[in-house]
């Protein structure tokens, strides 16, 4: 058997899993507001197993993605409840 041979049953089953997995589309939750002391922040969260992947889509003038991102994920893990 050549290495084409042996690789194709691999790549198939990696073009299965794929297709499988879940996006980041597909988890979103409705976008939430939270008020903070420099403004509105809106965040996309995700589901609960995804906090890491919560980001803020709005944020005030005066604050930085990387805060606002923090402030989503802040939110994401007080809504775990952790």
């Amino acid at each position: 058997m050549n290495l084409l041979q042996s690789s194709v049953p691999i790549f198939a089953l990696l073009v299965l899993v794929s297709g499988c997995a879940p996006t980041p589309e597909s988890l979103e939750t409705e976008p939430v507001q939270v008020q903070t002391s420099k403004g509105v922040v809106t965040c996309q969260l995700y589901t609960h197993s995804r906090v890491l992947w919560d980001r803020a889509i709005d944020r005030p003038n005066n604050m930085s993605v990387k805060e606002g991102d923090e402030v989503c994920r802040n939110e994401g893990r007080r809504r775990l409840g952790g």
